[in-house]
């Protein structure tokens, strides 16, 4: 497992986390791996979405959004994060495992931030080991 590199997909919200990987343009370095979507806002994710980034592979998970009490949609992120919870408990039970999903909050300016969030889910997810869904090399079913 030492050279396991997991798939990270990341939610983002247009208006913040998404504007916040100003870390490429700033030059700060974070994981090529971890893959960005961008959303019109975090509240928009859907629990099917989030469950379907699981069954593609995914070995870990983020949904970034704005800052508690600074959502462009005034409860988007707050939405997120209520939904973001109610899935983990869904990748508890599935034998997932919780801690392979986070909600994040970042400012739109704050591109140290982001690149410490993909570095920091980066690292807990090599600890973790691939996904127990994902199936190993040569295995045909």
């Amino acid at each position: 497992m030492d050279n396991f590199e997991p798939k990270i997909v990341a939610f983002c919200c247009h208006y913040s986390a998404y504007s916040a990987d100003l870390a490429g343009s700033m030059r700060l370095q974070y994981p090529p791996n971890v893959r960005i979507i961008e959303l019109p806002c975090s509240g928009t994710i859907d629990h099917k979405v989030l469950l379907s980034a699981v069954e593609d592979g995914a070995d870990g998970i983020f949904v970034a959004g704005c800052m508690e009490g600074d959502c462009h949609f005034t409860r988007g992120n707050y939405r997120a994060k209520k939904r973001v919870e109610k899935v983990k408990e869904i990748l508890d039970e599935i034998g997932f495992g919780s801690d392979r999903l986070e909600m994040y909050n970042v400012s739109a300016d704050n591109g140290t931030r982001f690149a410490e969030i993909a570095n920091e889910m980066t690292e807990r997810i090599r600890s973790l080991g691939p996904s127990p869904f994902n199936k190993k090399e040569g295995d045909k079913n």
